[in-house]
């Protein structure tokens, strides 16, 4: 087992499956989830917020987790805990969700990426209580519109469609617009609704929504990106579609910057899974969604292999061009990809389809999306 992480979960949110069960119904409670995509621990002791996607909905702690299966204290996009559909079964909202994926601190407040209402919520201090209002739309001119790109062919500054990923560092909030492959960036906090981007990587322009920029893969161009994070100043994006993870040399601020190393590709046109076979090694990716940093690891949960890739910091991040992982969690080895092992039972140290990660402090929370559970994983 790694270095990093313990070797096991201290803590698992979900229901789990008793020795006579083979499957969990997915109906909601305020323990139960279904593929929840992400999560975000606000401080070491809470609270801790859980985007769980398939409710349409998002789960509270007050304080951080420490019992397996421990009640949500609350709940926004749903009128309780027992109720679900896509925006509550209405109309978009203030507080409604359809398909909320990933969520981050950012200043006091929070933000999500509402990602089929093709808007990021933003509150402006932390919603501690259930169905609090969001204060803050980006992508949609008000909270009851819902259009992908406002209903326009094209992309715009100001327009989402499919965003699936949100990052906020040092002022800057960083939103990963999936459906119009790019990565928008807000050099300050938006304080207006439908406030337009500052920069745009992976496209020539802020009209332009091709995948791979129109041609083939390069070290500017996009066509799944999903998650962001800083690593040692570095700006840092998963491109799911190409099968790689992209590395800037710090954070850019010119359009369609390109990047300076991809992970899990031999060169920066190459796409495929697993590098063009059906076994994982320790330099390949397939399906990336998730990535998180801590100050000498760089976390990547390969969804499609069901494992978490560690990588320690170089000296330097071009040292790091297809460079192998050097820790892998989840899998008995670097070759091995069958969901929570051999396809068996989820245990605590295993993983299915893990999606998104976020790390503070000594815990990694991991949304351990085909296992309908979130895993809180101790770092040594």
């Amino acid at each position: 087992m790694s270095k990093i992480l313990k070797e096991k979960a201290e803590t698992i949110l979900g229901k789990i499956l008793s020795p006579n069960e083979l499957a969990i119904p997915l109906v909601p409670s305020n323990i139960e989830m279904f593929g929840s995509r992400a999560a975000c621990l606000i401080s070491e002791t809470g609270p801790l917020y859980v985007s769980d996607t398939g409710h349409h909905r998002l789960l509270g702690w007050r304080n951080l987790p420490t019992i397996d299966s421990q009640p949500a204290d609350w709940v926004i996009g749903q009128s309780d805990f027992y109720s679900e559909g896509k925006n509550a079964k209405g109309k978009p909202g203030r507080n409604t969700l359809n398909v909320p994926t990933g969520i981050c601190s950012c200043g006091e407040g929070l933000a999500v990426a509402d990602a089929w209402n093709h808007r990021v919520l933003i509150w402006k201090t932390l919603p501690e209580d259930s169905n609090v209002p969001a204060d803050l739309v980006l992508g949609q001119a008000n909270f009851n519109s819902n259009r992908p790109n406002r209903g326009s062919l094209t992309a715009a500054a100001n327009t989402l469609n499919w965003c699936y990923g949100v990052f906020y560092h040092q002022g800057k909030l960083f939103v990963a617009d999936t459906g119009n492959r790019r990565l928008l960036i807000w050099h300050q906090l938006p304080q207006e609704n439908g406030q337009p981007a500052d920069v745009v990587l992976g496209q020539t322009d802020m009209q332009s929504r091709d995948e791979n920029g129109g041609g083939n893969a390069n070290a500017s161009a996009m066509r799944w990106c999903h998650d962001i994070t800083i690593w040692d100043n570095n700006l840092v994006v998963t491109d799911a579609g190409n099968n790689r993870v992209m590395i800037w040399q710090g954070i850019p601020t010119e359009n369609n910057t390109p990047c300076k190393v991809v992970l899990g590709q031999k060169s920066f046109d190459s796409i495929e899974m697993n590098r063009g076979v059906y076994f994982p090694k320790a330099n390949s990716l397939s399906m990336p969604y998730g990535v998180a940093a801590t100050q000498d690891w760089l976390l990547v949960t390969d969804t499609a292999n069901s494992r978490l890739l560690a990588w320690k910091k170089p000296q330097s991040i071009l040292s790091l061009q297809g460079a192998d992982a050097d820790l892998v969690i989840g899998q008995n080895d670097f070759h091995s990809k069958g969901e929570n092992r051999d396809y068996g039972l989820p245990s605590r140290d295993s993983l299915n389809w893990s999606y998104g990660i976020n790390v503070h402090n000594d815990t990694a929370v991991i949304a351990d999306s085909g296992n309908n559970r979130v895993l809180l994983w101790k770092i040594n």
